[in-house]
């Protein structure tokens, strides 16, 4: 469980980035997070992560969440990555193992079959040995889900994963992200393409600034709290929401 009290982020010019968020998140479930752009979708997830600085109280499964980060796997927006860095995309999925393994143990046999089979899932093994700049925008996505995968966290965040991927890879990794909560994985999505929310998320966290609304899709995706968040109406597949 993950529970939050009283969360503001503030930046320079004391620009408030979030504004007094409580909620708390029951897993299994694949939480979708949603607002406009500089809503504080990002900075949330970072908050939680104690990436910056913030006030209020972040607890999972009832520890500090700053004690709980090797059960995290975080996977940030592509655009923050460096695609250029030269690492054969079998050594990155390995740095998932690294949060398992204590300061003097190397990536052993054991570690490698994991990585193996990571790939494997997410269908990317016939690239091991290539680049990740050689990589696609949707392969290296995938790449980068199988390093959560080895890392065999019990919270995954992501930050606008399905940012500029093809839809083969937007299945494949909706498909894995299913059977993770399956298996009792709390999964946080940052998310911007409204017309997938309801396919995607069983809960959602409405976002500007400060809370609009949390809770299941079905009862919280309305074009109320849409409204509320984005200012105007919302269509979405061509329809009023």
């Amino acid at each position: 469980m993950i529970t939050i009290e009283n969360l503001q982020v503030t930046y320079d010019h004391n620009r408030v980035a979030l504004d007094e968020i409580s909620l708390k998140i029951t897993g299994p479930t694949i939480t979708g997070i949603i607002g406009p752009n500089g809503a504080g979708k990002s900075t949330f997830i970072k908050a939680m992560l104690n990436i910056v600085n913030h006030q209020g109280k972040v607890v999972i499964d009832g520890q500090p969440a700053k004690n709980k980060l090797k059960k995290i796997a975080y996977v940030e927006q592509k655009s923050n990555i460096d695609y250029t860095f030269p690492i054969k995309v079998k050594e990155c999925v390995s740095l998932g193992t690294y949060a398992n393994l204590t300061i003097f143990q190397r990536v052993g046999k054991e570690q490698w079959q994991k990585v193996s089979e990571a790939l494997d899932i997410l269908g990317v093994k016939e690239f091991e040995n290539r680049q990740i700049s050689a990589l696609s925008g949707g392969q290296f996505q995938r790449v980068l889900l199988a390093r959560c995968l080895v890392q065999d966290a019990e919270y995954i965040f992501l930050d606008e994963p399905f940012v500029g991927i093809d839809s083969v890879s937007e299945k494949i990794i909706m498909e894995t992200l299913t059977n993770l909560k399956k298996k009792g994985k709390t999964i946080l999505i940052v998310h911007h393409d409204l017309n997938k929310v309801k396919n995607y998320f069983d809960q959602l966290v409405i976002l500007n600034q400060h809370l609009i609304a949390f809770g299941k899709t079905e009862t919280i995706f309305t074009q109320a709290n849409l409204k509320k968040a984005y200012g105007e109406t919302v269509f979405i597949g061509g329809m009023e929401a």
